[in-house]
C-alpha cells in the first residue's frame, strides 16, 4: 500500500498547503477562496487515509478494537501532538499578538469553537488552528464508529454523515445571520471528511469512485469556479446564501474524484510529475507548513526594515521570503524533531504481533496476524 500509489497523495498535500500560502500570503486581503478549497482538500485526504487504515485493521484476522484503539491515538498523538504543542508553548513565552488570553482553548482543540463564539478572527496568528481542531475531533470520534460500528454499515454511516453536514448548511442560515459560526462548527467540515471515509470505504469491498463521478467531475469544477467568479452581492443578498452553499459543495465531488485518481496513481508524464523529489517532500512536511507559516509571516513582516522585499503587504515578496522561511523551518522541524518521533510509531501496531516468534515459524510467512502487522504501518502517510 506504501508503494508509488500513496507517494502521489503526498503530492496533493503539497498542493493542499501550496493554495493556503498563496491565500495567506499572496491574494488579496490576505484571503482567497483557493486557501478554502486547499483546506477542503486536506479533510478529504484525512478522511480517505484514516478510514482505510481503521478497515484494513478490522478486516484483519488478528483484528482486537481496544488494540487498534490504542495504537490509533497513540500514533496520532507521536504525529500531531509534538509540533503542535510547541507552537503553543512558543506562543506563550513570545505573546505575540496577546494570544495569552485564547490558549486554553487552543490546547483543547476547541480553536473552532473559540472563533465561532467570537465571530471574529482574532488572535490571527492562530486561527489556521481552527481546522487542527475539526481533525483532532474527527479523530476522537471517528475511530469509535469504524471500530466498533456493524461493519457492513459503515459505508451507510459516511453517507449519513455527508447528508447530515449538507443538511446543517440549509438550517444554520435560516437559524441565525451568516457568522463564522457557518464554517467552523463541526458539521460544516464533516461532509468533505465524510467523502473521503466514503471512498475508503467503497475501496474495501472492491469498489471506487462511480462512473458518474469519475466523469462529471470536471464539469463541477467548471460550475465551482463560475459561482466563485460571481460576484457575491452585497451582505444577506438572496444570492449570498446559495452561493455559500454551493462553493462548499460543489468541490466535493472533484476532491473526491482527485484523491481517487491519485491514490489509484497517475501514469505517464503526469505521474512522474507527482512523484518528483521536492513535491513529495513538500508534502511530508506540509503539517509543519500549514503549523508554522502565520508566525514566519508575524516575524517576516517584523524584519521588514532589513528585507529588500515588500513583505508588508500580500504579492510576490511575501509569498516568496515567508513561504522560504515556512518551508526552511518545517524542513529542519521534520528532520530534527517530528521524523525522530514518529519512528516511536513501529511500538504501535494496530494488529497486535504473534506473542511468541515460534508462532510465526510454526505458520510461516502465511502466519495472518504477522503479515496485518507488517502490512498496516507503513500505510499511515496521513498527516493534515
Amino acid at each position: 500500500m506504501a508503494g508509488g500509489r500513496d507517494l502521489q497523495l503526498d503530492t496533493l498535500r503539497a498542493l493542499a498547503v501550496t493554495l493556503v500560502l498563496y491565500s495567506h500570503f499572496f491574494a488579496p486581503d490576505g484571503t482567497s477562496f483557493l486557501g478554502h478549497l486547499g483546506v477542503r482538500l486536506f479533510f478529504v485526504l484525512s478522511g480517505f487515509l484514516i478510514t482505510r487504515l481503521l478497515l484494513e485493521a478490522r478486516d484483519a484476522d488478528q483484528f482486537a478494537a481496544g488494540t487498534a484503539l490504542r495504537s490509533f491515538y497513540a500514533r496520532r498523538a507521536l504525529r500531531i501532538f509534538p509540533p503542535y504543542f510547541a507552537v503553543l508553548a512558543f506562543v506563550w513565552f513570545t505573546d505575540l499578538e496577546q494570544a495569552r488570553s485564547s490558549l486554553v482553548w487552543h490546547a483543547l482543540y476547541l480553536s473552532n469553537f473559540w472563533y465561532a463564539h467570537r465571530n471574529d478572527w482574532t488572535p490571527w496568528l492562530l486561527c489556521h488552528f481552527w481546522s487542527l481542531s475539526i481533525e483532532e475531533q474527527f479523530y476522537v470520534a471517528w475511530p469509535l464508529i469504524v471500530l466498533l460500528a456493524p461493519r457492513r454499515r459503515i459505508e451507510a454511516i459516511t453517507i449519513g454523515v455527508i447528508a447530515f453536514s449538507l443538511a446543517y448548511r440549509f438550517y444554520w442560515p435560516i437559524a441565525a445571520n451568516p457568522a463564522l459560526a457557518r464554517d467552523l462548527l463541526p458539521p460544516a467540515s464533516m461532509d468533505a471528511l465524510a467523502c473521503g471515509a466514503l471512498l475508503a470505504a467503497r475501496r474495501a469491498r472492491g469498489a471506487d469512485v462511480p462512473r458518474w463521478m469519475r466523469l462529471g467531475w470536471p464539469a463541477l469544477a467548471a460550475v465551482f469556479l463560475l459561482v466563485v467568479w460571481s460576484d457575491p452581492g452585497p451582505a444577506n443578498s438572496a444570492w449570498e446564501w446559495p452561493r455559500w452553499v454551493l462553493v462548499q459543495v460543489l468541490p466535493l465531488v472533484p476532491l473526491m474524484a482527485i484523491v481517487a485518481a491519485f491514490s489509484n496513481g497517475l501514469g505517464g508524464k503526469l505521474g512522474r510529475l507527482c512523484e518528483l523529489p521536492p513535491l513529495l517532500f513538500l508534502g511530508r512536511i506540509s503539517y509543519g507548513v500549514y503549523l508554522y507559516h502565520p508566525i514566519l509571516l508575524a516575524y517576516a513582516v517584523k524584519a521588514q526594515p532589513w528585507i529588500p522585499l515588500n513583505v508588508s503587504e500580500e504579492g510576490p515578496g511575501r509569498f516568496l521570503v515567508a513561504g522560504a522561511a515556512t518551508v526552511i523551518a518545517a524542513s529542519l522541524s521534520w528532520v530534527l524533531f517530528e521524523k525522530p518521533l514518529n519512528s516511536f510509531k513501529r511500538y504501535f501496531p494496530y494488529v497486535a504481533r504473534p506473542r511468541a516468534p515460534g508462532e510465526v515459524r510454526r505458520f510461516g510467512a502465511n502466519y495472518p496476524g504477522a503479515k496485518a502487522a507488517l502490512d498496516l504501518q507503513p500505510t499511515d502517510r496521513s498527516y493534515p
